[in-house]
């Protein structure tokens, strides 16, 4: 077995990663999901689930993609070898909340931490991880952000502004995301229950009074959810390929 293939000897808490990859990709314009676009040779969901797979602090992977991409992530992903932490591949639903909703129903009552990465933010790193799940396992639950650098202004009617806010206090929330599953779960539940819907998950613990923690990230974190971030990605993917060759 080559370095490359080998399974990295596994730490820490069992920590399942959820990927919610079930979205339709509207902004990018086509008619190819963007999770499944290309960025540097290989699919964009793949390029997430390369960095998952080779972290030994992620001891299994879900899958949520659409039900009409099911089919082709059984194929092209689990049936490869590649991506053995791989376990199960659900069916997503109408929203991001309701795909890591599908997945977290598989995760076993063994597991003690639940990781959700989004599938279309593949410049994740292994320190992500690890600083994350350190974070989620001393608080409960934590989230890699950056702080806000740039002035913020609040817009009324007609496009004046009213004020400047207060940028300190203020952070932008990425992926990947670690929680305590009992955490997690409970947040889901209520959220489900009540009618609630979030743009990621740390909302969902926050509403149930859990504390979460951020973890400063880095700006290559970014989201692919419009043409021009495949460019910005093919050249932070060359800037780190040229960074790990020999001079």
């Amino acid at each position: 077995m080559s370095a490359r293939n080998a399974k990295p000897s596994l730490a820490g808490p069992r920590t399942v990663a959820l990927v919610p990859a079930a979205g339709r990709g509207l902004r990018m314009g086509g008619r190819i999901p963007k999770q499944f676009l290309a960025l540097g040779g290989r699919p964009i969901l793949a390029q997430s689930l390369l960095v998952l797979q080779a972290s030994p602090l992620i001891h299994e992977i879900i899958l949520a993609v659409p039900q009409s991409e099911r089919q082709y992530c059984l194929d092209h992903i689990v049936a490869t070898g590649e991506f053995s932490k791989v376990t199960k591949v659900v069916p997503g639903g109408a929203q991001r909340q309701d795909s890591v909703r599908h997945a977290l129903a598989e995760v076993s009552q063994e597991a003690e931490m639940v990781l959700v990465h989004d599938a279309v933010r593949p410049f994740l790193t292994e320190d992500m991880i690890r600083r994350v799940v350190a974070a989620a396992v001393e608080h409960g639950a934590a989230i890699i952000a950056l702080p806000m650098r740039d002035t913020v202004k609040y817009v009324g009617a007609g496009g004046v502004i009213e004020r400047t806010v207060d940028r300190r206090p203020l952070w932008l929330a990425q992926t990947p995301q670690a929680f305590r599953r009992d955490w997690l779960e409970e947040g889901h539940h209520k959220a489900f229950l009540a009618g609630v819907q979030a743009t990621d998950d740390a909302h969902l613990v926050e509403l149930i009074g859990k504390p979460v923690v951020v973890v400063e990230g880095s700006g290559e974190n970014i989201k692919v959810t419009r043409p021009e971030d495949l460019v910005i990605g093919e050249a932070i993917l060359s800037s780190r390929t040229a960074a790990r060759s020999p001079e």
